[in-house]
């Protein structure tokens, strides 16, 4: 039986991927079942001394919107100098009710909140890097998400939000790029789904994939404890 009153380990931080209303249903980029993680999310964050909270920003016209591109629709694709980019519906503008978290979901003033994707050309899956993999997202402190995690002496993060196969397992991917193991809670998150250009598979299956490959584990809320070595009753 799993402990409610379990604590993470010091070296492990919880990240909150882009909890965000557009991406919730009746949002601009509705991720399907997409609000039904915050009560999970909001159940995880106590036992962490250190969240991290992603936001996705855009500028209008960002160059991820197919408004953005002459004959160009949702969920079709346009090669970008930094490789092959999915265009999506506008969402998550600056100032706008879809940029806002979602009304439930906690959030505290020792949380820490970084903004991804407000570069007009470059579009952002993941708080270490924008899609270039070069360009890096900043705290206000001037701070990249990798300098702050190691500075807290962070080895370990854990992964909710939203969507797993896009910002979720690209926040995993590069985590381990830069030397963190990572831990992904199943259903603190949602997927997406988009199929493949040969409809024998879908970005799900691909981020599973991926994932494995690169040593991500994937568990559900209930077995985090035992997965991050806490002890049991």
């Amino acid at each position: 039986m799993t402990n409610a009153n379990w604590t993470a380990p010091a070296d492990t931080a919880l990240i909150i991927v882009d909890a965000q209303n557009d991406f919730c249903p009746g949002g601009a980029l509705a991720v399907d079942g997409g609000d039904e993680i915050i009560p999970v999310v909001n159940a995880l964050r106590d036992h962490f001394n250190l969240v991290v909270l992603t936001q996705d920003k855009h500028p209008s016209g960002h160059c991820s919107f197919a408004s953005s591109h002459d004959g160009k629709a949702p969920f079709e694709t346009v090669e970008m100098p930094y490789g092959t980019q999915v265009l999506w519906p506008d969402h998550c503008e600056d100032g706008s009710e879809g940029v806002k978290f979602h009304k439930d979901l906690i959030v505290q003033d020792t949380d820490l909140w970084l903004e991804k994707g407000t570069h007009q050309d470059i579009d952002s899956y993941s708080g270490f890097y924008e899609n270039d993999q070069k360009t890096q997202p900043r705290f206000a402190n001037g701070k990249t998400l990798t300098e702050t995690l190691n500075d807290a002496g962070i080895t370990r993060v854990v992964l909710t939000g939203l969507a797993y196969d896009f910002c979720v397992g690209w926040h995993g991917l590069d985590a381990v790029k830069d030397g963190f193991e990572v831990v992904v809670v199943d259903d603190a998150t949602r997927a997406i789904g988009m199929p493949t250009e040969d409809g024998q598979s879908d970005s799900k299956q691909d981020m599973d994939a991926q994932l494995a490959q690169n040593g991500v584990k994937v568990v559900s809320a209930a077995d985090l404890p035992q997965t991050l070595g806490v002890p049991q009753p």
